[in-house]
């Protein structure tokens, strides 16, 4: 597929224009259909709104609140009332606005606050808030508005006015792609190679954003969806480009041919990364465990998104580059490369040097990785569920300030009421029993509908508060069964705890779902159970840690100024899910990318410590280079106005961090260094009975000279080891030429930036090991091999006599 794309490129090119296009157009048409459908079965929450559904029907419409506030005198001062009421009634006016209660009309005197300096009225539009034209609520906001004069404050809450404050749609997502690209432009070094992750993520993005949107009409997608699909699909997208890309730049440099290097890095790194996608679509899916549609929909437009990315990665991504030829590489590079000719692909010396570093010193990189884990994981102990709202807002926003208003006005538990929903019998003595109980600021009855009475019960706490939480129990195990009445307790603060209730009774099953693939598949990937419990473990760790971050940052409010956002609060209910389900598959995509080369050389050698030096120093700078993409991408998302977006942003970028840049890059290699050979144990009946299932292909026919392994013939084998000073300075670019008896060639090989180096042997025996290496006298050795792989390290002295030459 991968040849066929890159020479068949302008098809291919014009197909995901045309589906780009095409998907756009159809998104414009038929316009989106978002809907927050919190459904939780079985809860008293849910009793309650269906009753009230049942016998209010007409309450359809979103309600918002014109609140103001004057600094002297009263609300009813006629120099106020001439001012407000005009601009309420112009509102009652508006198209698509249903009712319009002011406070100064006859049943509108609770609407007032006792000392008289606040007020508010509430407008009730025809339609719920994501179904509101914008252009009616900047109308209503404005008129509102227009009524203020010095000593006169007014301001609008409400879901329908929040949209209208959110920044243009767009602006998170460009500043992580412009980002992206300077990241990936200092990585590569070129314009063209930085233009394509870039080209393919936003080709993914947008196909997979519009049919979200057409998919908004025939199944429940909430609205934070498309912004979950938007952060996930960025970062997922350039990283899994990148990957390929970086596979393509090298086999050129090594001198293959453009075609040939495409369709190598299709069939080695595009593997790896039909399997990372595959494993971030199993990790996603793991939240329709949970049971709640309200995440259906989340896990329909994420893995819609990752599942085009990797779409894109292998089709879009071969065409491009045959487009590119020899232009994906640098100037610089292509001038080299006719100069010099081809060069081996070696580690820096930089990766090169750390990978040493943790060798000699496992025990004290891995304990104090895992002290710094486990001091970011200790906020995670007081982790509080529950709900953003608007008191969460930036200071400067109408909301936020409205808001306040309303809680100076007419007490802290005025913005998350509570309903009591009686179902049958005489309401009256319930009114007076709740009346009287703790935590308990007004009550007041609406006439029964139906044989169904809704008690309005204002807490002297916020919604936010934990003795709000403490009410809502108090009602419904003492409050409401001592009185013996059919009732439920229901609202939005109601509605919010049960939800933080039941993630937080299902969220162990979810977590054992999740680790329990993920070991399963990398079980399988890499015949090992050390490896893939490894990896569990890791995760569990860096989720720990991210959610401390959270906690620490969005509950305890530690640098909210510094970060531009609103006030601190309990962490949004459903982002534990969506935030394990995107750490676990993003985690799982590193932890493949470093296990498969270590594994590699684990099987030719058969040396544990070798495979993880080599492992590390071959991939941590790639690996580095694509959670650096993701962390830009990610905490771009705080621009995105939404409390939400912004907590599941900073998350994961904390989350990658963590895990690239401490776990992969130095706990995880500190801990196979000291579990050493036992990381590959697998037991032989259970090795007999898994299937197989290889992450890369054998590459022998593209290996770099150090890494050339002979096939399995039989009687084939290797020698290893390092070549070094007196000092134990390891000698880079060292020659080693293997002989025969005869004198004939055998390997030629050079080392590694740490020194080390691998030549195959044909079948055990006596042989020739000749050493030439720069500002060094060469040397020439017999060894003996056996069947098994020969351990043999060089030392160049500097007064050693020139045995070669």
């Amino acid at each position: 597929m991968a040849r066929w794309c890159y020479r068949h490129r302008l098809v291919v090119l014009l197909l995901w224009v045309g589906a780009v296009l095409g998907l756009g157009f159809a998104g414009s048409a038929a316009g989106t259909n978002y809907a927050d459908t919190f459904t939780l079965p079985n809860t008293d929450s849910t009793r309650a709104y269906d009753l009230m559904e049942k016998a209010f029907p007409e309450r359809s419409g979103d309600t918002d609140t014109v609140v103001w506030k004057v600094d002297d005198g009263s609300v009813r001062d006629d120099s106020v009332r001439s001012r407000i009421e005009p601009a309420l009634e112009e509102i009652g006016r508006m198209k698509g606005v249903g009712d319009v209660s002011s406070p100064y009309a006859a049943q509108g005197a609770t609407q007032i606050s006792e000392n008289g300096r606040i007020a508010y009225a509430q407008v009730t539009f025809t339609e719920q808030a994501n179904g509101v034209p914008k252009e009616l609520v900047q109308d209503v906001v404005d008129t509102s508005q227009d009524a203020e004069r010095a000593g006169l404050q007014v301001e609008l809450g409400g879901q329908a006015i929040t949209r209208i404050q959110e920044p243009p749609t767009g602006i998170a997502e460009m500043v992580g792609i412009m980002a992206a690209a300077v990241v990936l432009f200092l990585a590569f070094g070129s314009v063209f190679a930085m233009l394509l992750p870039l080209v393919v993520a936003i080709a993914a993005l947008g196909t997979g954003l519009m049919a979200t949107s057409l998919l908004s009409h025939v199944t429940d997608v909430p609205e934070v969806a498309p912004l979950l699909g938007s952060l996930i699909g960025l970062g997922v997208g350039i990283d899994y480009a990148l990957f390929i890309v970086t596979r393509h730049r090298r086999g050129i440099l090594r001198g293959m041919k453009p075609e040939e290097s495409a369709v190598t890095a299709l069939n080695t790194s595009g593997r790896a990364v039909l399997f990372a996608g595959g494993t971030v679509c199993i990790a996603l899916a793991g939240m329709l465990v949970m049971n709640m549609r309200f995440l259906d929909g989340v896990v329909v437009a994420t893995s819609l998104t990752v599942v085009l990315s990797v779409l894109a990665a292998t089709t879009l991504l071969p065409a491009l580059l045959g487009m590119l030829g020899m232009r994906v590489l640098s100037r610089k590079q292509r001038r080299r490369l006719a100069a010099t000719g081809p060069e081996p692909a070696e580690a820096s010396g930089l990766a090169a040097r750390w990978s040493m570093y943790v060798q000699k010193r496992p025990r004290s990189i891995a304990a104090g990785a895992l002290v710094v884990m486990v001091i970011l994981a200790l906020p995670v102990l007081s982790i509080r569920l529950g709900a953003t709202d608007q008191g969460n807002h930036k200071d400067s926003t109408t909301t936020r300030q409205a808001y306040d208003l309303l809680a100076e006005g007419f007490g802290p538990g005025f913005n998350g009421p509570l309903q009591v929903v009686v179902d049958g019998g005489d309401a009256d003595a319930l009114v007076s029993t709740i009346r009287s109980t703790e935590g308990v600021a007004q009550v007041a009855a609406a006439p029964p509908s139906e044989g169904v009475t809704v008690i309005q019960v204002v807490p002297t706490t916020s919604p936010q508060s934990e003795k709000t939480d403490q009410l809502i129990d108090r009602l419904r195990d003492d409050v409401i069964p001592e009185s013996g009445a059919e009732a439920h307790v229901g609202g939005v603060t109601a509605v919010f705890k049960d939800f933080a209730a039941v993630t937080g009774d299902r969220l162990p099953y979810f977590v054992a779902a999740i680790i329990t693939l993920g070991f399963l598949l990398l079980m399988v990937a890499f015949r090992s159970l050390v490896v893939p419990l490894t990896a569990a473990l890791m995760n569990l760790i860096a989720a720990a840690a991210s959610f401390g971050v959270l906690v620490a940052i969005f509950q305890w409010g530690w640098g909210t100024g510094l970060l531009g956002l609103g006030k601190e609060g309990p962490i949004t209910a459903f982002l534990p899910v969506i935030m394990l389900s995107l750490l676990f598959g993003l985690s799982m995509d590193y932890q493949v990318f470093l296990v498969s080369r270590m594994h590699e050389e684990w099987v030719h050698t058969k040396d544990n410590a070798r495979a993880v030096r080599v492992g590390l120093a071959e991939t941590s700078r790639v690996i580095n280079c694509a959670a650096l993409i993701m962390i830009c991408v990610f905490s771009a998302f705080v621009l995105s106005g939404d409390m939400e977006g912004a907590m599941a942003g900073i998350g994961l970028a904390a989350a990658v961090a963590l895990d690239a840049f401490i776990l992969r890059t130095a706990l995880v290699p500190a801990a196979m260094h000291l579990l050493g050979n036992s990381n590959w144990w697998l037991p032989a009946g259970l090795e007999k009975r898994l299937p197989h299932l290889a992450v890369e292909p054998r590459e022998e026919e593209v290996s770099e000279p150090h890494a050339r392994v002979p096939d399995a013939d039989g009687g084939s084998t290797v020698i290893h080891g390092f070549v070094r000073t007196p000092d134990g300075a390891p000698v880079e670019g060292a020659a080693l030429t293997l002989l025969s008896k005869g004198g004939r060639q055998l390997d030629r090989v050079t080392s590694l930036a740490d020194g080390s180096y691998i030549v195959s042997v044909p079948s055990a025996g006596s042989y020739l090991l000749a050493v030439t290496a720069a500002e060094h006298p060469s040397r020439a050795r017999h060894v003996m091999v056996g069947a098994e792989p020969l351990v043999y390290d060089v030392e160049l002295a500097e007064d050693e006599v020139d045995a070669v030459n």
